[in-house]
């Protein structure tokens, strides 16, 4: 059992289902449970503002499928950034990342090695430049968050180069559908999403890469004691983050039919903050996939929320603002560090 999920039941001699609950251990329980509250408040919120809306069955059906799929290509990027926040790192190149891999994969030479070449030309980018950003950071010595900041720059400017600062448009019907299809009523979008978050899961807590990913962020000198080759560890994070990215843009180039080198803006900055509110510790450590994916749909859900209240992106921006604060606030100070200081007081 990893260190990230708490068991469903008490499993310490002499603990009970109470002290369980209030322990540590139950904290990703706790937090996962607010969220399924905030997403409950949002909708509620949505139905006071626009009863007429709401109150439309079919609608509010589709109104779901579009947030879910609107949440598929950031919660698959969100996916491996926390693994590498996890595992101690950062990292602010993948929605160059992404960019990159999706003009790369619609220029007219790769569009004539069809999908299969489409595909493989942007996961094969998206693992490559997440293995220079490990490489850099694990032999190079770079800070993270110096090494994917010029890494984000570097990939803005040559995916700019290739594209000669153009919109592409990709001709090929099988990328283009892949927005578009629905099995069972539901998109083919949301079906890749739940599959990248379905294994991310396995891979983090019923693998021994998760258990060494936690143990990497949370001590990275007692890993190395323990025999975890940290170095090669960190670069296969960043890599693993890349192949999210390149993932991603593909479903964003299927959703646009289009890449640009300005695709993807921010989304190193969306998929941080999903990642944080989900649980995640920015000094890595601990972190849950489930988490990450409910911090996603919290985020799709406000702008779904804003975007049918006609309200601007700018009061949109605060209000995340707002949510990223308080979540770290919420990590810094939880349930035991306010009895020790209301302890404190007392006595004092």
């Amino acid at each position: 059992m990893s260190v990230t999920e708490a068991p469903p039941v008490a499993k310490h001699p002499g603990e009970t289902k109470t002290s369980w609950w209030k322990g540590d251990r139950s904290e990703p329980v706790r937090r996962n449970l607010g969220l399924v509250g905030v997403l409950v408040a949002l909708v509620v919120i949505g139905a006071v503002t626009r009863p007429e809306l709401y109150g439309d069955a079919s609608w509010v059906q589709n109104n779901v499928l579009t947030i879910l799929q609107q949440a598929s290509a950031i919660g698959v990027i969100t996916v491996g950034m926390t693994f590498v926040i996890i595992g101690g790192g950062i990292d602010l190149s993948v929605g160059a990342i992404v960019a990159l891999a999706g003009v790369w994969a619609t220029t007219l030479a790769t569009q004539s090695y069809g999908a299969g070449g489409m595909i493989f030309t942007a996961i094969a980018v998206g693992v490559g430049v997440g293995l220079v950003n490990g490489l850099l950071i694990s032999y190079g010595r770079l800070v993270p968050f110096i090494a994917t900041l010029a890494m984000m720059v570097a990939a803005r400017g040559l995916a700019a180069q290739i594209s000669g600062k153009q919109t592409q448009v990709s001709a090929n019907s099988v990328i283009n559908d892949i927005a578009s299809t629905r099995v069972l009523g539901i998109p083919l979008l949301v079906y890749i999403l739940a599959a990248v978050v379905a294994a991310g899961w396995v891979l983090l807590n019923r693998t021994t890469f998760g258990r060494r990913t936690v143990a990497v962020g949370g001590n990275p000198e007692a890993a190395r004691l323990a025999g975890i080759n940290v170095r090669r560890h960190t670069v296969l994070l960043y890599a693993l983050s890349g192949l999210c990215c390149g993932i991603g843009a593909i479903m964003l180039t299927s959703q646009a039919t289009s890449a640009q080198a300005a695709m993807a803006n921010l989304y190193e900055l969306d998929a941080i903050a999903a990642a944080i509110i989900g649980g995640t510790l920015l000094s890595g450590g601990r972190g849950t996939i489930i988490g990450a994916l409910f911090g996603v749909l919290v985020f799709s859900t406000i702008t779904n929320l804003f975007a049918i209240n006609n309200l601007s992106t700018e009061v949109q921006n605060m209000v995340k603002g707002g949510i990223i604060v308080a979540a770290v606030l919420i990590q810094q100070f939880r349930y035991k560090s306010l009895t020790n200081l209301f302890s404190r007081v007392k006595t004092g």
